[in-house]
């Protein structure tokens, strides 16, 4: 894999490095933070945005914490281009955890999402305060993909004298690891499903913003492929059935 982009924030000899003790304290806060997500009730709508906005706020105040005023380096000016990306990234995940299912499934079942058994019962409207809550979480969920992925590349090019390409590799496989255990619960605690079928979507998603070094690209790609599946579930839930 070759990469001639620019430095990531937060790795290099520049004014936004983070140091060890700030790798801890920004990991230790997405381990606080998905335990807000997960383990506070959800009531009803509006309340349902309170674990999402938790999630989302707790890594980027600890982001602001470490980093001061380059808090936001993680996230660019979006592009027309950025948003073609978007799509295409969306739809390699989409591609590639379906890919990564099928196989599977010759082997072992698989766990449904416990959304998606909710989804042919619900009005348009009751979709849509279900989905509006996913938009913090989702991007949550890149600052959980994203972060670890940084802090493993800091360590290896900064601490282990690795390349450049190597910390990125190491990067890579570590932190879709982590996202996928963090989807353990989720899937019934099928460690093939959340490992491999979550972990290979994970690593398109942060293909999305190794290629842009812009987490809203990777964000909208992630919001793009579970919206897709949420509204296909929703849409043959709701599709007319024939007499007889």
């Amino acid at each position: 894999m070759a990469d001639s982009g620019p430095d990531f924030p937060y790795c290099g000899a520049t004014p936004d490095a983070v140091n060890g003790r700030g790798w801890l304290i920004l990991l230790a806060s997405l381990a606080l933070a998905f335990a807000a997500l997960t383990l506070l009730p959800r009531g009803p709508f509006p309340w349902s945005f309170l674990p999402a906005l938790l999630f989302l706020s707790i890594p980027l105040a600890a982001l602001r914490r470490v980093t001061g005023p380059h808090w936001l380096a993680l996230f660019r000016r979006v592009r027309l281009t950025d948003i073609g990306l978007m799509i295409l990234f969306a739809i390699a995940t989409l591609a590639s955890s379906l890919a990564v299912a099928l196989v599977l499934l010759q082997v072992s079942p698989m766990a449904a999402n416990p959304l998606s058994g909710t989804m042919g019962a619900l009005t348009a409207g009751e979709l849509a305060m279900l989905l509006l809550p996913t938009l913090p979480q989702l991007v949550g969920e890149e600052l959980l993909g994203i972060l670890p992925f940084l802090a493993v590349l800091w360590l290896c090019v900064s601490k282990l004298r690795l390349s450049r390409i190597t910390g990125i590799m190491i990067g890579l496989a570590v932190s879709s690891l982590i996202f996928g255990a963090a989807h353990l619960p989720t899937y019934d605690w099928n460690f093939a499903q959340a490992l491999l079928v979550i972990g290979s979507a994970r690593v398109i998603l942060t293909l999305a913003y190794i290629v842009t070094r812009n987490l809203w690209v990777s964000a909208g790609a992630h919001v793009l492929n579970d919206w897709a599946g949420f509204l296909a579930i929703f849409a043959l839930g709701h599709m007319p059935v024939g007499p007889g």
